[in-house]
C-alpha cells in the first residue's frame, strides 16, 4: 500500500444516527499540501457515493485521481496553498470501515449485520478525523453530489466547522426522480441470484445485478444532449447474436458497467445508495424549532453549483440551497452552468468548474 494513504482509528464505540455502534472502525484518507501553523488553512472534500479518497496525484509516477484537473499544485484546489484531505466515505469499500469489512466480534464480513448508515455517520466521522489531525475549524468544506448533501448533515451537525462551504450538484433532499433511480439500483442487485441474501461470493458475484444498476446510475448521469453529441443513431453494428448491443450507446454502456462490476461492493453500494435517500436536511429545523434548516451553521460564505442538464439533482434543488443561505443572511453565491454532461458535469467539465472553484476560493478569505 503506498506510504501517502493512511488511516484513523475512529474512537471505540462510535455510534450512528439511527442506533448501533462500532468497535475498531477506520477511515482511510490521504492529505495534499501542508497544514499552516494556525491549522487555518485546511480544505475537506467530501466525495460521491463510489469515489474513494484518492482525489489526486501525490507524485509524477502516482496515478491520477477522481478529481485531478481540480486539485493539485497550482491548481483551483490549489495544494501549494491549501492543505487538503479527503476519506474514503464509512460504508464503502474503499479501505474505510463498511458492511465488506470483517467484524471483530466474529472474523466474518459484517453484511447486513452493519448498522444503519446514514449521511450524518459520514459526516461525524470526517469532524473527527480532522480534529485528530489538529483541525478545529476547516477553512473551507467542498463536496459534490453525495458529498453536498454529507455537507449539510456536517453544518447542521457541527455549527461554526467551517468557515467556507461550497457545493456541487446537490441540495438538502433526495428528490423522488433521483430515488427512483437508485431504488431500481438496489432492485437489481438484491434480485441477482448470485446475491444469495448477501452471502456472495468472489467466485458466484451478482454480476448481471452490478452491472444492471451501473447502465442505470450512467443513464442519470450524464444527459440525453451530451448522448446525441456522442452518439450519432446513425452508426451501428450487426450484433452477435438477436437482440444483442447494436448501437454505439449500448457498447459505451457495457464497457463502462464491466469495469465497474468487481470495483465495488454489492452491499456497500446498497448502503451508501439508502443512506443518499434517507437523508433529509429540511428535517434538522423541525428538531431544532428553528424555522430554516441552515440558519445557524456558522459559515462565512458558500458558493452553491448546478447545472441545467442535471437529471438527480435538478436546479430547483440549489436554488432551494441558496435561499435558505440568503434568508440566514450569509454571504453566498449562486451558479447554473450550461454544462451538458449533466449530474456528471463538476467531473468533466474541467474550464467551467476549475473557474467557479479557483474564483470562490482566492475571494474566500
Amino acid at each position: 500500500m503506498p506510504d501517502y494513504i493512511k488511516h484513523f482509528h475512529l474512537p471505540s464505540d462510535f455510534q450512528f444516527h439511527r442506533g448501533g455502534r462500532l468497535n475498531d472502525a477506520q477511515l482511510q484518507y490521504e492529505t495534499w499540501g501542508q497544514l499552516s501553523a494556525a491549522a487555518d488553512n485546511a480544505i475537506l472534500i467530501l466525495s460521491g457515493l463510489s469515489p474513494d479518497s484518492h482525489v489526486c496525484r501525490h507524485h509524477r509516477d502516482d496515478h491520477d485521481g477522481w478529481w485531478e484537473f481540480m486539485v493539485g499544485p497550482g491548481k483551483a484546489i490549489d495544494t501549494s496553498r491549501y492543505f487538503v484531505i479527503c476519506a474514503s466515505s464509512l460504508g464503502s469499500c474503499k479501505g474505510s470501515t463498511g458492511p465488506a469489512s470483517i467484524n471483530p466480534k466474529n472474523n466474518r464480513a459484517y453484511r447486513f449485520d452493519f448498522p444503519d448508515l446514514c449521511l450524518q455517520d459520514i459526516a461525524n466521522s470526517n469532524v473527527l478525523l480532522c480534529q485528530h489531525l489538529g483541525i478545529e475549524r476547516l477553512h473551507t468544506l467542498v463536496g459534490p453530489s453525495m458529498g453536498g448533501m454529507t455537507g449539510v448533515a456536517l453544518l447542521q451537525q457541527h455549527p461554526g466547522f467551517c468557515r467556507h462551504w461550497l457545493q456541487m450538484a446537490a441540495g438538502m433532499v433526495s428528490p423522488p426522480f433521483s430515488t427512483a433511480i437508485r431504488s431500481l439500483q438496489r432492485e437489481a442487485i438484491i434480485n441477482d441470484n448470485n446475491f444469495n441474501r448477501g452471502f456472495y461470493s468472489r467466485e458466484d458475484w451478482p454480476v448481471d445485478g452490478m452491472k444492471f444498476a451501473r447502465k442505470i446510475g450512467m443513464l442519470s448521469y450524464r444527459s440525453a444532449e451530451e448522448w446525441n453529441e456522442r452518439f450519432p443513431r446513425s452508426l451501428k453494428k450487426v450484433p452477435d447474436h438477436p437482440f444483442g448491443i447494436e448501437f454505439p450507446v449500448e457498447s459505451y454502456l457495457e464497457h463502462h458497467a464491466n469495469r465497474f462490476i468487481h470495483q465495488f461492493d454489492p452491499i456497500c453500494y446498497l448502503y451508501l445508495s439508502r443512506a443518499m435517500d434517507w437523508f433529509d436536511g429540511y428535517q434538522y429545523q423541525a428538531t431544532r424549532d428553528i424555522a430554516n434548516p441552515l440558519s445557524d451553521i456558522g459559515v462565512d460564505s458558500a458558493l452553491i453549483i448546478g447545472t441545467k442538464t442535471d437529471l438527480l439533482f435538478p436546479t430547483w434543488l440549489q436554488q432551494d440551497v441558496y435561499d435558505l443561505l440568503k434568508k440566514a443572511d450569509i454571504d453566498c453565491d449562486l451558479v447554473i452552468t450550461d454544462s451538458i454532461q449533466g449530474h456528471d458535469a463538476f467531473l468533466v467539465d474541467e474550464l467551467c468548474f476549475s473557474k467557479l472553484v479557483s474564483n470562490y476560493l482566492s475571494a474566500a478569505v
